[in-house]
């Protein structure tokens, strides 16, 4: 067999045709998702005593609204758009010359122009554009809930909170009542991850197709973003595909290295699909021509075993320090490069809870409890300290009222499992 007629074989994996045969949902209510989501954020809201939030991060904007608009670069230019939540109105101050992207969605009330106070648009000035921003901000709020409402903020520049609490305003932080909203899937919610999912698994079975000697890991990486992009996805979060020995340790980005014979090729997804659902699942492959080695396979099956152990554990009700101690334990040799977390939360990006290994609980790990409705990211990097490569798998799974529900449905690679 020639290496072409072995990458041929590579496109007759039974379980990507399984994938490609399965069409996206079309039946989405986003109506009601985003209903949910709002409620989600209010019910938070009135457990924490919070009068309003202040929403920056445009990933929370858009669950709490719905709105989309260059989340990657509002993502970095803060506060260049931001929503207010109270327990009756919303209202989206959006980017210069944006307010027309809002239009048609039933959960916002109102939009404002932004008032963007950073340092890039204010200058010298920045310290009054703070004030005022914090006074206009102040006078909107005791409008809408009345005087003494507590605050809550996400991440903006420090001047505009600070600015806020010299007016006498108890400023709380918004990320536990965001992230506890956020960590519940209604079913229509579960459609926009499937369908971010299935299209995500597409692109990858796109570029475990295209895997060849000679081809660099920045082309290959291009295979699934250009994939995902033009099935309308958002984008990728990381570019977290490495070969040979650049797969050990983990985290090291996809580069212009070439992809060598033998070598295995691990690739974490971090897509921001469609409906702007994660789709969060990792697997490693092997470029041929050869077989796998002995120690590639061990690898890939010691990763294999972990994720599907602590799969097996989890069930609703569970504690996350239950987890963490019934949870599987990484040998000796593989410790030192381990992934940081055992599992993690996930919905329209990584999010609440993080489920920390038995040996990094005390130091990291928080209690709480694994409840129906949560989505996870089952984790498992392989790499031994010094070692010449390393296996990352990870599965998307959602928590039921019994156990739970595989999401992720990309094959494992028999090659490697034998």
């Amino acid at each position: 067999m020639t290496e072409l007629d072995w990458h041929a074989d590579r496109g007759d994996h039974e379980g990507l045709a399984l994938i490609d045969l399965e069409p996206q949902s079309t039946d989405i209510d986003m109506v009601a998702v985003r209903g949910y989501r709002l409620g989600r954020v209010r019910a938070e809201m009135e457990k924490r005593g919070i009068g309003a939030l202040i929403i920056s991060d445009p990933v929370n904007i858009r669950y709490s609204c719905g709105a989309r608009n260059m989340q990657v670069f509002c993502a970095r230019n803060t506060p260049s758009r931001y929503l207010l939540v109270t327990a009756g109105r919303t209202v989206l101050f959006e980017f210069t010359g944006c307010e027309h992207l809002a239009d048609g969605l039933e959960t916002i009330d109102e939009v404002r122009p932004a008032t963007t106070a950073s340092f890039v648009a204010a200058g010298p000035d920045i310290a009054r554009r703070e004030k005022v921003w914090a006074e206009n901000m102040l006078d909107l709020v005791t409008e809408l809930v009345g005087p003494g409402a507590v605050i809550g903020m996400e991440r903006m520049n420090a001047g505009s909170a600070i600015a806020l609490s010299q007016f006498g305003v108890r400023v709380v932080d918004a990320q536990e009542p965001i992230e506890m909203a956020r960590c519940i899937k209604s079913p229509e919610e579960l459609k926009c991850v499937i369908a971010s999912l299935r299209a995500t698994e597409r692109g990858v079975g796109k570029l475990r197709d295209a895997i060849r000697p000679g081809i660099s890991e920045n082309e290959l990486w291009s295979v699934l973003h250009q994939s995902v992009i033009a099935q309308d996805g958002d984008y990728c979060e990381t570019r977290l595909l490495s070969s040979g020995q650049r797969s050990n340790p983990w985290f090291q980005e996809c580069s212009s290295r070439i992809i060598g014979e033998n070598e295995l090729v691990a690739l974490d997804t971090d897509v921001v699909g469609c409906f702007g659902y994660y789709s969060d699942f990792s697997r490693t492959f092997h470029a041929g021509p050869a077989k796998p080695t002995a120690n590639q396979r061990a690898l890939y099956q010691t990763a294999y075993e972990q994720v599907h152990h602590n799969m097996g554990i989890i069930k609703p009700g569970m504690s996350f320090r239950d987890y963490s101690d019934r949870a599987w334990n990484i040998p000796d040799k593989y410790h030192a490069n381990r992934y940081y977390l055992s599992s993690h939360g996930v919905g329209m990006t990584g999010e609440y809870p993080y489920l920390y290994h038995h040996a990094d609980f005390p130091d990291a790990g928080y209690d709480g409890e694994i409840l129906p409705g949560m989505t996870l990211c089952v984790e498992s990097y392989i790499g031994e300290a010094g070692g010449p490569e390393g296996v990352k798998l990870e599965q998307q799974i959602l928590v039921t009222g019994s156990g739970i529900e595989l999401l992720s449905r990309f094959p494992f690679e028999d090659d490697l499992l034998k």
